[in-house]
């Protein structure tokens, strides 16, 4: 039994694996076959937080599955003074077959996987966002055909997904490059992370978008404010304006994809000329959340 509470819990050769079944599974959507592998189970979904693709992504993937997601809201009192971690997730492990957690905090829900005896998945913590890493990197072999050796760049706060996709690129073998304020780009420790999961790693920071964008496949933003820290955010918009994602940045970069983790802040991070425009796969690259978390579960549950 497997937990994926970080990008690094899986192997290069098991994320393979995984897109190997996503890229079968998604083949039979569209031809309009639905593959039912998992016929009467259950997914629950605990989430702390707002969704909308990571919650509809998981729900319809378990349905085309077969099974059936649950979602548990505040009212199951979950990570509050009602009962304990380890209780809530010894009894929802004994209704449900796999768990996805949107967390506010990383700590609890390592504490809810310590606990359980079904696979729990990162939906999204605080400190990473796996299933979005491993959608996005599918997106770009799906778009390009290959990973090794290309540059992808990052633009904008050293954040959850910035930090889930410099890991991703690590153990794939793509080039990482984070272009930010110094004071949101990663710390020491993270990068000693990378360092002890990939040796070879290449993952550079810098404050220069420009140079930044200039070998990129991919060029990536996120929110300079994510859930959490609005008090933060007027002071995030003066330091991250000089990272605007537009079309003078674009130019230097012509034959790269635009990606986003969505939702955007239209005007803020990136503008609508960008993320509307022919460089864009932001609508293919949410869609892919449904395909590789359908791949995702089918790996954990068995189907390998």
């Amino acid at each position: 039994m497997r937990h994926l509470l970080v990008v690094e819990d899986l192997t290069p050769q098991e994320i393979e694996g995984v897109f190997a079944i996503s890229q079968d599974l998604e083949t039979k959507y569209t031809a309009g076959v639905r593959d039912a592998l998992f016929p009467g189970r259950v997914l629950a979904l605990v989430f702390e937080k707002q969704s909308l693709r990571t919650r509809v992504s998981f729900q319809t993937a378990m349905v085309h599955l077969g099974g059936s997601g649950l979602f548990l809201g505040e009212d199951t009192g979950f990570a509050s003074s009602r009962e304990s971690i380890d209780d809530f997730s010894r009894v929802l492990s004994e209704y449900v077959d796999c768990i996805a957690c949107r967390s506010k905090s990383h700590a609890t829900l390592k504490q809810l996987a310590a606990s359980s005896s079904v696979p729990v998945i990162n939906a999204l913590s605080d400190f990473s966002h796996p299933c979005q890493a491993l959608a996005d990197l599918y997106t770009l072999r799906r778009h390009i055909g290959r990973l090794e050796g290309l540059t992808f760049t990052f633009v904008g706060d050293g954040n959850n997904v910035a930090r889930s996709l410099a890991i991703a690129c690590a153990l794939l073998g793509m080039r990482f490059i984070l272009a930010a304020p110094r004071q949101y780009q990663f710390d020491e420790s993270f990068k000693k992370r990378v360092a002890s999961l990939a040796p070879d790693a290449f993952i550079e920071q810098t404050e220069d978008p420009i140079a930044a964008v200039q070998d990129a496949v991919a060029v990536y933003t996120d929110v300079w404010a994510s859930m959490g820290q609005e008090k933060e955010r007027e002071t995030r918009q003066t330091a991250f304006q000089p990272y605007q994602i537009n079309s003078k940045l674009m130019a230097h970069c012509p034959n790269a994809i635009f990606m986003h983790c969505l939702p955007a802040r239209r005007g803020e991070e990136v503008t609508d000329e960008v993320i509307d425009g022919p460089q864009s796969v932001v609508v293919t690259q949410a869609a892919n959340r449904m395909h590789v978390q359908k791949g995702l579960l089918a790996w954990l549950l068995g189907h390998r």
